[in-house]
């Protein structure tokens, strides 16, 4: 009679198979999401991409949770596929993900076509996208009004943050060799001058929108590297233009 009652209540989907598809879509929800806060390498994504194709996972043509009939179940389908056979998603598909990997690439493409890759140096970051200037380029050491050719390099810039719809950040750094004057009797100062003197000339004199950006002056409290060589003072002397990436909540939150 119990074996009769299990035939029975054989038929259809597997139970088991329910709770592991749940499973499953939270895990690679969970991890997509984490992925997409770290620093993004494309080719690392691609592969991790790649790599669940094919397996079911991201199939969407087909679901586990389709009804196997008796020939599925008694015979079996081995269906393999290397990493060369499997399609790799093009960037759009990325970009799904996290929207800034195309504006990091767009960066990157900008810097190098315009000349100016030699002079900021682009990273991506867990806030979103740095352009690094060295503080050579903009100001005179202890002073914080803008050198002509910081001009022209900030004339440049400016054709590219006018097209981006992000909120941004303009930091000041120094290093840590004190100042006491007048004007600046401190980094704080003299970083937040800084900061300042180039959000004022993008909104003044480029025409950008002055809500979607802020000055901060950090001092000499935030080194990219020890101050312990001529070398890497001058490293963390800088400017940095960070492109904020929005928080994923923004909405909700009213951000």
């Amino acid at each position: 009679m119990r074996r009769r009652r299990q035939q029975e209540r054989g038929g259809g989907v597997d139970e088991w198979i329910v709770t592991y598809s749940d499973l499953v879509t939270l895990l690679l929800t969970f991890f997509i999401l984490l992925y997409s806060f770290s620093v993004i390498d494309i080719v690392k994504f691609r592969a991790f991409i790649t790599s669940f194709q094919g397996s079911g996972v991201l199939d969407w043509s087909s679901s586990p949770l389709q009804e196997r009939s008796p020939q599925d179940t008694q015979q079996p389908t081995e269906v393999t596929a290397t990493p060369s056979e499997q399609e790799i998603p093009e960037l759009e598909q990325v970009n799904q993900v996290n929207p800034l990997v195309e504006v990091y690439l767009a960066v990157q493409d900008f810097l190098q076509e315009s000349g100016l890759d030699n002079l900021v140096e682009v990273r991506y970051e867990d806030r979103g996208i740095a352009l690094d200037i060295k503080d050579r380029v903009l100001f005179d050491s202890g002073k914080a009004d803008l050198r002509p050719e910081a001009r022209q390099l900030l004339n440049k810039l400016s054709e590219l943050l006018k097209r981006l719809p992000y909120q941004i950040s303009v930091e000041g750094h120094t290093d840590n060799r004190p100042i006491n004057t007048q004007e600046f009797p401190s980094n704080w100062e003299l970083s937040a001058a800084r900061a300042v003197r180039v959000v004022r000339y993008l909104v003044e004199h480029q025409g950008l929108d002055p809500r979607h950006f802020a000055a901060v002056g950090y001092g000499e409290h935030k080194p990219v590297v020890p101050n312990d060589s001529l070398e890497n003072m001058a490293l963390n002397r800088r400017v940095v233009i960070m492109i904020i990436a929005r928080n994923p909540f923004a909405d909700e939150l009213n951000l």
